[in-house]
């Protein structure tokens, strides 16, 4: 019997329709942004682009409509604005040519600013919220270290969906390779990067990642980004990170800080110094949970600073990069390209990144409504639960989706997580007692 042609699961069968519109969401989509559209004005004529009626502040709509309303396509959004309109925009006839080529050519930069104007309004929004707790090893973590970052690279997926102007380009070449770095206590993203090269190390993103970070951060890597040379770099800075060491090290042991059969927190020497690469002085902390064993290096060499067992934790929270990876590609459909031209592809990469964290503030706001942690929050249930809110809000039942998620009633939509097992008490000691 032949074998079966395995599926991409990012490629299965989508559904034909739109979601309903809802004017409550509208309206919060339209406060949020609004301000940050306007204030690219100025450098949308800059780029020489004229004030016709495919302009910023349209595009803006269409490509957030297409997103949170999960429009299939570009006809079906072109016969949205010519029926009822979207978000801003009112009813508007264009061809629908015209609509195709101008998600080919419009200036994916101009969604980009549009995203990082709205930035700092989020994290505003975040600093007014004081009820949602967070986790004992972030807030330990926030004694010495002005912010917490995460950064990781994913390549993206193959070309799937191409316009006819683009049908020549190969079957199943992949659209390149983006580099994200989050914000692990607001889990806001605070830069995103696109390389062309879909096969691009992550090392290629050092340089900018460098130019990025400033003093008192604390970044978590994942082993893509191993390099000696770079992890120099960050601590001339006096930018602290922990990543996972490799296997078959070159380790010289200099200090010991806690030793037993399930936790050893040691000073080391890490490489030898061939080739010009640097020897690095790091904490080396190994643990045993069940028959796993865990190692994680660290530049934070001061055990009261991060003890061992809030540095572990803290690695284990660089998981929600990959959170917001799944989120961005499966959730939101940036592993479904709507055009294979390379503007086409930064412009979805930005408004995607663009709606996740106005998804991330909603998530944030219900966390706080309930005063739970973030992590207790299911980004995808909100995003699903949008449907439900619309049909509450059109029958006069609900009028603010954040009350709407955490209403008792509605739990049974899945906005809050379930505990698979009790959470326990975190050793924050920074020498534990053998256990």
């Amino acid at each position: 019997m032949p074998k079966r042609q395995k599926q991409n699961s990012d490629h299965v069968h989508r559904h034909n329709t739109p979601t309903v519109d809802n004017e409550a969401i509208a309206k919060h989509l339209e406060a949020l942004l609004t301000p940050a559209v306007f204030a690219q004005q100025k450098y949308y004529k800059q780029l020489g682009c004229r004030d016709r009626i495919l302009n910023l502040s349209l595009m803006v709509a269409a490509v957030l409509t297409l997103l949170w309303r999960q429009v299939p396509g570009v006809q079906e959004l072109n016969r949205l604005l010519a029926r009822e309109g979207f978000l801003w925009c009112q009813v508007t006839k264009v061809a629908q040519q015209s609509l195709s080529e101008r998600f080919l050519v419009f200036p994916s930069e101009l969604f980009e600013r549009v995203f990082k104007d709205l930035l700092p309004k989020l994290q505003f929004n975040w600093q007014k919220r004081l009820r949602r707790p967070l986790p004992d090893s972030v807030k330990l973590a926030l004694c010495n270290f002005e912010r917490i970052w995460i950064a990781d690279g994913s390549t993206l997926e193959a070309l799937f969906r191409k316009l006819k102007s683009l049908e020549d380009i190969k079957t199943g070449q992949l659209a390149g390779k983006i580099c994200t770095v989050i914000d692990l206590v607001t889990r806001l993203p605070v830069e995103v990067w696109f390389h062309t090269n879909p096969a691009a190390s992550d090392t290629n993103f050092e340089s900018a990642l460098l130019n990025l970070v400033t003093e008192s951060t604390l970044i978590l890597l994942d082993r893509g980004f191993y390099h000696f040379q770079f992890l120099q770099q960050l601590i001339n800075q006096k930018v602290h990170f922990i990543t996972r060491l490799k296997a078959k090290a070159s380790i010289k042991y200099l200090k010991i800080f806690s030793y037993d059969h399930s936790l050893k927190d040691r000073l080391i020497q890490l490489g030898t110094g061939r080739g010009g690469a640097p020897v690095l002085t790091l904490r080396l902390i190994e643990m045993k949970v069940g028959k796993t064993s865990y190692s994680y290096i660290t530049s934070v060499l001061e055990p009261k600073i991060l003890p061992p067992y809030v540095v572990a934790d803290l690695y284990r929270r660089r998981w929600r990069v990959e959170e917001a990876f799944y989120t961005v590609k499966r959730l939101l459909g940036l592993s479904y390209l709507w055009t294979g031209s390379i503007n086409g592809i930064k412009l979805q990469i930005w408004a995607t990144w663009l709606f996740y964290s106005v998804l991330v503030d909603l998530g944030d706001a219900v966390a706080d409504e309930l005063s739970l942690p973030f992590d207790r929050i299911s980004l995808e249930m909100i995003f699903r639960g949008l449907y439900h809110f619309s049909v509450a809000n059109d029958k006069g039942k609900a009028d603010d989706p954040i009350k709407y998620f955490a209403a008792r009633e509605n739990q049974d939509l899945g906005v809050v997580k379930y505990l698979r097992k009790p959470v326990s008490k975190m050793d924050l000691s920074p020498f534990p007692a053998p256990s």
